[in-house]
């Protein structure tokens, strides 16, 4: 059976939206990290926004992220939108809810990568389908923006890895308890 890992970057705070706040605190340590994390998927899981920010930056990367961007450009992608009609960039959109879109797709499919995409992995955190939580946790405070947990969404946690780069960012890996 696959799993879905959800990759996240936070603020002390709890933001995730717009992301140009890690850039300081990104380093060799992190990038090594999201490519072993890329590296072990079989495929990425995506919200609409996401998927969106993705096809429209990563095409042009390619040629300055080597064989991460290639990686990143030619693997599956499940997009959760009821808005797009028209799959590009290797995407197929699910359909149905997605709770049960992507229990069928743990079947189906090895390790599903789920990066930003706040919505949807609130939804999968609803409904007990992320096996694994990877969060890295940025040392600063940015006071507004979309917070990563909506109002409501509880989960126990068992911390399974945690530590922290030399920029700061505290990188914890959590199941769920």
């Amino acid at each position: 059976m696959g799993k879905v890992i959800a990759v996240e970057y936070v603020t002390l705070d709890g933001v995730f939206e717009e992301p140009a706040w890690s850039g300081p605190y990104f380093n060799d340590e992190l990038g090594a990290w999201q490519d072993a994390n890329l590296r072990e998927a079989d495929a990425l899981l995506l919200g609409r926004r996401t998927y969106e920010g993705f096809k429209a930056a990563w095409p042009a990367m390619e040629s300055s992220t080597g064989d991460f961007g290639r990686k990143m450009n030619s693997m599956p992608k499940y997009v959760a939108t009821t808005s797009l009609t028209t799959p590009e960039w290797n995407a197929t959109f699910l359909s149905g809810t997605v709770a049960d879109a992507v229990a069928k797709l743990r079947t189906e499919t090895g390790t599903l990568l789920l990066n930003g995409s706040g919505d949807l992995l609130n939804e999968l955190t609803r409904h007990n389908l992320v096996d694994e939580y990877r969060i890295m946790i940025y040392p600063v405070v940015v006071g507004e923006g979309r917070k990563l947990w909506h109002e409501g969404t509880k989960i126990a946690l068992k911390p399974t890895n945690r530590w922290t780069t030399a920029t700061g960012v505290e990188v914890l890996t959590y199941v769920p308890a």
